[in-house]
C-alpha cells in the first residue's frame, strides 16, 4: 500500500502529518500494549506472594521480559497475526506469542501456564486501550491543543486594541476588540482542555463477569481486588470497581464528549474567522506557487480554516457515536464495542488534523486595522447604546424610545448623532461627555480582557 492505494486518507493523503499518531492507534501499537499489559500482569502475579505458581522473578528473568517490550518489531507483531489466523482471537493470539518467547528462556520456561493467569481478553484488552489513550493524550493531544491555544492567546495580546464593529444578529452591534473576541476563544478552549486532561482513564481485571471468579476458585487466601487494583494504578490508569466482563466505557465517553465539545469550539471559531476574512478584517500571507482558484487568479482562499471545520466535524461524528454506543453493551458482554473501539484512532487523526490546520491558519493572517476603522467610522449607530444609557443616568424621559427614533433602521452619522445630542435637556458637560464617544473608543474593558 502507498499513500496513493490507501482507503482512508488518514492513512493516504495526510499520512505524513500523522505518523505521531499512528504511534498510539496502529494495530501494531495495540498488539503491543495487549503484549505489555500481559507481561507486567505475569510480572504482578510473581510478586503476589500467596501465588504459589511464580517465584519471585529474578533480575534476568525480568530483564528477559521487560526485553519482550523493548524489543517488539513489525516481525514480532506479524508473528502474532500468523497465530490469530488459527485461534481467530486477537488476545490468545498474544498469548500464544509470549509462551513460544517463554519457552526460550531456561528457567521462565516453567512459567507458561501462568501468562493470561484468571484474565479474560477484555482484561488484556481494556487495559491496552487505556494505556494507549494515556499515553496518546499526554503526547499527542494535549500539546497540540495547548499550542493551539497559546498561539490564539499570543494574536489576542497582540490584537488588543484593534477595534472593531460587533456583529448581533449578522447586525452592526456595540464595538469590540479583535483581540477580546480571540480572548473569548481562548478561555472557552482552556476550560475544554482542562475536562479532556482531568477525565479519567478507567481500566479493569477483574475476569470473565467481573468478579474474580476463576481467581478466587484457584488461589482464596489472595486479595484480588487488592491485587487488581495496584495492577491497574500501576500502569497508570483509574481502577473501576464494578464492571461485567467489560469496562463499561463510561470515562472514554467523557472524554470523547470532552473532545467533541473542544471540536465544537474550534469549528464555532473557524467559521467566525472564515468570516472575517471574507469581511476584509484579515488577510492571508501569499505564497510564491500557491494557487487559490484553477480559473482566477486572484483567489487566496481560507483553506486552512476550512480544513479545520471539516476534520472537526468527521472527528466529532466519531467520538458522538463513540459516547453513544461504547457505554451500551447487551447483559454482561457483546462484542459490538470491539470494531467501534478500532477506530478511536480515527477520530484523533482528524482532531489532530483540525489543530494543525487551525493553527497552520492562523500563521499566516494579518490583521487589517484600518478596514475595521473604516467599517466603524460607517456606523455610528452603535454609540446610541451609550448616549442612551448616560441619558438613563441623567433620568432624561424615554431615553430608549428617543434613539430608537433617531437610528432604527436608519443610517446615522457623526454629524446626525451630534445634533441630536445638542438638542437634548442636558448639561453642555454631558453634552461633551457625549460628543467625545466614537465607534472606535467605545470599547468598554475589551482591551484589558484581551490580556487573558
Amino acid at each position: 500500500m502507498t499513500a496513493l492505494t490507501a482507503l482512508s486518507p488518514l492513512d493516504g493523503r495526510y499520512q505524513t502529518k500523522l505518523e505521531h499518531v499512528a504511534d498510539y492507534f496502529s494495530e501494531f501499537a495495540l498488539i503491543k500494549a495487549r503484549l505489555t499489559v500481559e507481561l507486567m500482569w505475569l510480572v504482578t502475579l510473581s510478586e503476589t506472594k500467596a501465588f504459589t505458581l511464580l517465584p519471585a522473578f529474578t533480575e534476568d528473568e525480568e530483564n528477559f521480559i521487560h526485553s519482550l517490550v523493548t524489543e517488539f518489531s513489525v516481525d514480532d507483531a506479524e508473528t502474532i497475526k500468523a497465530f490469530e489466523k488459527t485461534t481467530n482471537h486477537d488476545v490468545k493470539a498474544v498469548e500464544y506469542f509470549i509462551k513460544e518467547k517463554l519457552a526460550t528462556h531456561k528457567t521462565l520456561t516453567a512459567y507458561q501456564e501462568s501468562v493470561h493467569f484468571g484474565c479474560t481478553s477484555e482484561d488484556i484488552n481494556n487495559l491496552a486501550y487505556g494505556c494507549l489513550l494515556l499515553s496518546a493524550r499526554e503526547n499527542v493531544l494535549l500539546p497540540i491543543a495547548h499550542h493551539t491555544i497559546e498561539t490564539l492567546r499570543e494574536l489576542a495580546h497582540d490584537n488588543a486594541d484593534a477595534a472593531m464593529l460587533a456583529r448581533t444578529h449578522g447586525q452592526p452591534a456595540s464595538p469590540t476588540t479583535l483581540g477580546k473576541e480571540w480572548a473569548n476563544v481562548v478561555y472557552r478552549l482552556q476550560l475544554a482542555a482542562n475536562a479532556i486532561e482531568e477525565t479519567p482513564i478507567m481500566g479493569k481485571c477483574n475476569g470473565a463477569v467481573g468478579n474474580f471468579n476463576a481467581h478466587m476458585v484457584a488461589f482464596p487466601q489472595i486479595d484480588w481486588e487488592t491485587v487488581s487494583i495496584t495492577f491497574i494504578s500501576e500502569l497508570g490508569l483509574s481502577p473501576n470497581p464494578y464492571t461485567t466482563q467489560i469496562e463499561p466505557h463510561d470515562a472514554l465517553a467523557e472524554l470523547c464528549d470532552a473532545m467533541a465539545r473542544f471540536n465544537t469550539i474550534v469549528i464555532d471559531f473557524a467559521r467566525d474567522t472564515w468570516g472575517y476574512i471574507s469581511l476584509g478584517y484579515l488577510g492571508q500571507q501569499h505564497k510564491d506557487g500557491e494557487v487559490g482558484s484553477s480559473t482566477m487568479p486572484h483567489k487566496i482562499n481560507p483553506i486552512d480554516f476550512e480544513n479545520a471545520e471539516g476534520n472537526a466535524g468527521i472527528a466529532n461524528a466519531l467520538l458522538k457515536h463513540f459516547s453513544e454506543k461504547l457505554p451500551i453493551s447487551r447483559f454482561q458482554r457483546d462484542l459490538s464495542d470491539s470494531t467501534v473501539l478500532r477506530n478511536v484512532g480515527v477520530a484523533w487523526g482528524h482532531s489532530v488534523l483540525t489543530l494543525e490546520s487551525l493553527v497552520k491558519g492562523l500563521k499566516k493572517i494579518t490583521v487589517n486595522r484600518e478596514v475595521m476603522l473604516e467599517e466603524l467610522d460607517q456606523h455610528w449607530e452603535v454609540l446610541t447604546e451609550a448616549v442612551q444609557t448616560i441619558l438613563r443616568r441623567e433620568q432624561v424621559e424615554a431615553p430608549y424610545e428617543q434613539l430608537k427614533t433617531l437610528s432604527r433602521g436608519a443610517h446615522v452619522t457623526k454629524e446626525n448623532l451630534h445634533a441630536f445630542i445638542d438638542g437634548l435637556t442636558v448639561s453642555d458637560a454631558v453634552k461633551k461627555e457625549m460628543k467625545a464617544l466614537t465607534p472606535a473608543s467605545y470599547l468598554g474593558n475589551a482591551v484589558e480582557k484581551a490580556g487573558i
